[in-house]
């Protein structure tokens, strides 16, 4: 079955202001759905290889494309409408298990958010930085993957893209900007869903 761009869970515009409807149009319409394109093209031509060669030719494209859509279709869902906007509940990290988490691996919501950019804004050139659940040791970590690279090690719990066309419309070179604004839209009721699943003590 061929993979198609999953729609937003909310208007192009509803992130505004800590994204602009101009980026997420281009980032959900053009570059999100050139990883899809391609993943399917990929996967089409690997159905039909016959030798060992021509699949291992095709891995890096199975790699970047399925990465570029595994971890997009993530990251819609990673935020909300800004609560500090007056739009929805982005950026509220209510109390519950996720919560308690997060304050007995880092101290406050405050160091995680500083310790998260500072280790984000350090990648080399593309990549996305990561909370994520241990699943052997069940404790949160930070962790960044290159280019798109999905995250294996962890269960990720909140990703952000650190391409520049997720930002540079708005924020031009300076990715702290971004990565300071972006926790206003962070939807933390996903997170806390993906971190009981994690956990397994979803209820849903």
């Amino acid at each position: 079955m061929a993979h198609t761009l999953p729609p937003l869970p909310y208007a192009y515009d509803a992130l505004e202001p800590y994204i602009s409807q101009e980026i997420m149009v281009l980032h959900h319409t053009k570059h999100h759905q050139t990883y899809v394109t391609a993943l399917n093209a990929a996967e089409a031509a690997y159905s039909k290889t016959s030798t060992p060669k021509e699949r291992i030719a095709l891995q890096a494209a199975l790699k970047f494309n399925g990465g570029g859509h595994i971890n997009h279709s993530l990251f819609w869902k990673n935020m909300a409408p800004s609560a500090a906007a007056n739009k929805g509940n982005g950026g509220v990290l209510a109390d519950g298990p996720l919560k308690k988490a997060i304050v007995e691996t880092f101290g406050s919501l405050d160091n995680l958010k500083k310790e998260f950019n500072t280790t984000t804004a350090g990648i080399q050139g593309s990549g996305w930085g990561w909370l994520g659940l241990n699943p052997v040791t069940k404790r949160l970590e930070i962790a960044t993957t290159a280019n798109q690279d999905p995250l294996l090690t962890l269960v990720p719990i909140i990703g952000v893209d650190i391409w520049e066309h997720a930002f540079y419309l708005q924020y031009k070179n300076v990715k702290v900007d971004y990565l300071a604004a972006i926790w206003n839209v962070i939807n933390f009721e996903e997170a806390e869903a993906r971190y009981a699943e994690a956990t397994g003590n979803s209820k849903l």
